[in-house]
């Protein structure tokens, strides 16, 4: 098995090729052939092809965002409770504070540095991006969708 790459804030999205790279763009492509056909050709047939492809992209893209909405549900359950364990009685009342995106950004915090970026983005509301660039000890997550 190869060597993981250390994941920072610059190398963390991660991208699946045969998704990004080949799945979706084959749907485009024949959605608008099927389109143009459609336009060039108005039978059932080409209606139908036209149809199953815009039904079909629509899967691909459905089934995506339902992992990621699980995946992002699993996120949120874990970083609670590894913050139930991080942070002290008076900051651990306010994990529910935290809103989702925040939580997401929060998991890339090393445990030290985790109780620090917590109190801050309750008391400011940092955005992700902002909890993101302020993390000193970055922790992969090597297991995203």
């Amino acid at each position: 098995m190869s060597e993981l790459i250390p994941q920072t804030r610059e190398n963390h999205t991660r991208l699946d090729p045969a998704y990004h790279y080949f799945l979706v763009p084959a749907y485009l492509l024949l959605l608008i052939w099927a389109v143009v056909d459609l336009v060039r050709d108005t039978t059932t047939h080409a209606a139908i092809l036209a149809a199953l492809t815009l039904l079909a992209l629509v899967l691909a893209l459905k089934a995506r965002t339902y992992s990621l909405k699980v995946q992002d549900r699993l996120i949120r359950l874990e970083e609670r409770l590894r913050l139930s364990m991080l942070l002290s009685d008076s900051q651990r009342v306010r994990i529910n504070e935290l809103t989702e995106a925040q939580l997401i950004a929060l998991r890339f915090a090393a445990d030290a540095e985790a109780p620090a970026l917590v109190a801050r983005a309750l008391n400011e509301g940092l955005k992700p991006k902002t909890i993101k660039a302020l993390i000193q000890s970055w922790r992969g997550d090597y297991f995203r969708v």
